[in-house]
C-alpha cells in the first residue's frame, strides 16, 4: 500500500490479527472523499505473491540468475593482448657481403641521437620518426625529466648531486621505455646531450639502460648555429650564451671517437632526416664500436 508523502504509515499488526482498531486511512486523509470521524476500518489488500502466506500464481516462474565469476586476467596482459617483456637490444647481425644493404626506413631499430643545445636533435628526431614506414617512438629525455613538477633540477641552476639524481632517473626511465618498445616491433629514437669526457652522462649508461644493440649518432652543428636556435628557446630549455659554448665546445671531443657525425649547419630538418637514415643504414651493416 503506498500513502501520501508525509503521512502517518499505518501502526503494525501481529499475523492473526485484523488491522490496528481505530485506525481508518481515510480519518488520516483531510479532503478525501467520505472521510469523517469514526469510520468503519479498512482491511488492508493481500499481500503481493510471493510474501508468506500467499501461494503463486503457478503461471509465475521465478528463475534463478546464474552467477558467473570473471576469469582472473593472465599475467602480463593488457586486455586479451600480450606483451613481450623488453630485453637488452642485442647488437644487429651484419648482412652476407652478397646481401642487399638494410633499409633503415624498415628496420625495427633504436637510435641515440646526440648533440648540444640547440643542434636541433629534437626537432630531427620527431620529423624522422614521423615520417618512417614502421610504427617508430621517440623518447626524449629532457621531456622525461619535466615530468618531475615540484623539486626539479632546472638545468639553468647548474650541475648538482640533485639535477645527476634526477638526470639518471630520467636516462633510466628511457631506456625502460626503449626497451618495451623494441621487444613490442616499435622503433626508438631517443634524444640527450652526451658528453664525451663525462662517464656520469657518457654512452656507458644507455649502452647498460638499453642495450649494445643501441645505435648512436651525433649531429653537430657549428657554434654559430647552435647560438642562433638557442636564442629561439623559452623557458628553462633556453641557457646562456656562455654554457651554449662551453658545451658545444665539449661536443667537439666525438670528432675521433669512432660514432658518426652530422654538422646540419646547412641542412634543414628533412635533409638532415635523410642523411640520419643514410648514417643508420651504413650502422646496421657495420655496427659502430662503442
Amino acid at each position: 500500500m503506498q500513502h501520501a508523502v508525509g503521512s502517518p504509515l499505518p501502526p503494525p499488526h501481529q499475523p492473526g490479527h485484523g488491522p490496528a482498531v481505530g485506525w481508518s486511512p481515510a480519518a488520516h486523509h483531510p479532503g478525501h472523499p467520505g472521510a469523517h470521524q469514526g469510520s468503519a476500518p479498512v482491511p488492508p489488500p493481500p499481500p503481493a505473491p510471493g510474501y508468506p502466506g500467499q501461494t503463486p500464481h503457478p503461471t509465475v516462474q521465478h528463475p534463478t540468475v546464474p552467477q558467473h565469476t570473471p576469469a582472473p586476467p593472465a599475467p602480463d596482459t593488457t586486455g586479451h593482448v600480450p606483451l613481450p617483456p623488453g630485453g637488452p637490444v642485442a647488437v644487429p647481425s651484419a648482412p652476407p657481403a652478397t646481401a642487399i644493404a638494410p633499409d633503415p626506413a624498415t628496420t625495427t631499430i633504436a637510435v641515440l641521437l646526440i648533440g648540444p643545445a640547440g643542434a636541433g636533435k629534437t626537432s630531427v628526431a620527431k620529423y624522422w620518426a614521423d615520417h618512417r614506414r614502421v610504427p617508430t617512438a621517440h623518447i626524449s629525455l629532457d621531456d622525461v625529466r619535466e615530468w618531475v613538477r615540484s623539486g626539479f633540477a632546472d638545468p639553468q641552476s647548474g650541475w648538482n648531486d640533485n639535477s645527476e639524481a634526477q638526470y639518471r632517473l630520467a636516462r633510466r626511465t628511457c631506456g625502460f621505455a626503449a626497451r618495451n618498445f623494441l621487444a613490442n616491433g616499435i622503433s626508438c629514437i631517443l634524444d640527450d646531450a652526451v658528453f664525451p669526457d663525462r662517464p656520469v652522462v657518457g654512452l656507458g649508461g644507455w649502452k647498460r639502460h638499453v642495450g649494445p644493440g643501441l645505435l648512436p649518432v651525433v649531429i653537430l652543428p657549428g657554434l654559430d648555429i647552435v647560438l642562433e636556435r638557442n636564442a629561439e628557446r623559452t623557458g628553462n630549455r633556453r641557457l646562456t650564451d656562455e654554457e651554449v659554448a662551453r658545451i658545444h665546445g665539449r661536443m667537439a671531443g666525438w670528432y675521433g671517437s669512432g660514432l658518426p657525425i652530422i654538422d646540419n649547419s646547412q641542412l634543414d630538418i628533412p635533409e638532415t632526416a635523410r642523411v640520419l637514415d643514410d648514417v643508420l643504414a651504413r650502422s646496421i651493416a657495420s655496427p659502430p664500436k662503442w
